[in-house]
């Protein structure tokens, strides 16, 4: 049985890698190749600066797969990927928990379960650490960003069981409403102490060093030494789209899988009542019908 939801489970994280694929192609890719021409922008930029500093030039980068492959194998491939893993860990869980609560219908307890993952996996270690298109982030910082990254990821999933186990302990005292906005406050002082804890990523011993003190690797104006400006900072209104449409990305994932398996789910839990067979037993315990009390009929003598 367990197979079963398994392999539902599997086809629907990869079913919804595939459309957040899609989201993310038509709305998000853009926005990747406009950052791109603004890195190549402000490397020409600063090359220039060297130059006329009479430094030397530094060395370029050759991509070893091209833009083409990158928008679209690449892409799709691992988002392919991400959702094949996200719907096996998704459906690990969701038989876990079933078998503990088995009164919670099936699409209840998916639809519950995906929406835990999508705010503790995604959506609290985004709000620390936004997701960046390219030309934001610094080689010498990729260690200690992925780094804190994980240690977010894991604040957050801590803190969602901790509130499940704080709820669930003071439901019988206070009552189920009353015990879930409590869980939830203690949710929200645990990821926020987090938060307040961890460093940013402008805050990187290289990134103060190199570029200053600021709260972002968001690349600043580049200037001249006179303090001209020769090439803008990064454009807001790029960053701002491409974060949004990263969450969205990952809505249409996490919905896919709750939708989809809660359906499927679903149809699993009442097919075996339906295809139970008739035993014999079954027929040997029926109550044999009553026999007819009306009077056999007497011919006349």
């Amino acid at each position: 049985m367990e197979f079963r939801y398994i392999y539902r489970g599997l086809g629907v994280g990869l079913l919804g890698g595939l459309l957040a694929f899609v989201f993310a192609r038509i709305f998000a890719e853009p926005l990747i190749q406009d950052a791109i021409d603004y890195e190549d922008g402000r490397h020409e930029a600063q090359e220039a600066l060297d130059a006329a500093a009479g430094l030397a030039a530094g060395a370029h980068d050759h991509e070893v797969f091209s833009r083409s492959v990158q928008r679209n194998l690449g892409i799709g491939v691992g988002m392919a990927l991400f959702g094949l893993a996200v719907g096996g860990l998704f459906v690990v869980v969701y038989l876990v928990v079933s078998r503990r609560y088995p009164n919670i219908r099936p699409r209840v307890l998916a639809a519950l379960l995906a929406g835990a993952g999508f705010v503790g996996l995604y959506l609290i270690p985004f709000a620390k650490y936004p997701a960046n298109p390219p030309a934001i982030g610094h080689e010498e910082t990729i260690g200690a960003r992925s780094a804190l990254y994980v240690t977010m990821v894991a604040v957050s999933v801590v803190a969602l069981g901790l509130a499940v186990v704080v709820g669930r302990w003071l439901a019988g005292r206070v009552g189920t409403w009353n015990a879930s906005l409590l869980a939830g406050v203690v949710f929200l002082v645990l990821v926020g102490v987090a938060m307040a804890l961890l460093p940013a990523y402008g805050h990187l011993g290289a990134n103060r060093a190199e570029f200053g003190d600021f709260a972002t690797e968001t690349p600043q104006p580049l200037t001249a030494p006179n303090g001209t400006i020769v090439y803008p900072g990064f454009p807001a209104d790029v960053l701002f789209r491409f974060r949004f449409y990263s969450v969205v990305s990952q809505l249409v994932l996490w919905a896919t899988i709750a939708l989809a398996f809660g359906q499927l789910a679903e149809r699993l839990a009442v097919a075996p009542a339906r295809r139970q067979p008739r035993t014999a037993a079954s027929v040997v315990d029926r109550p044999a019908a009553a026999p007819s009390t009306a009077a056999a009929p007497t011919t006349a003598g």
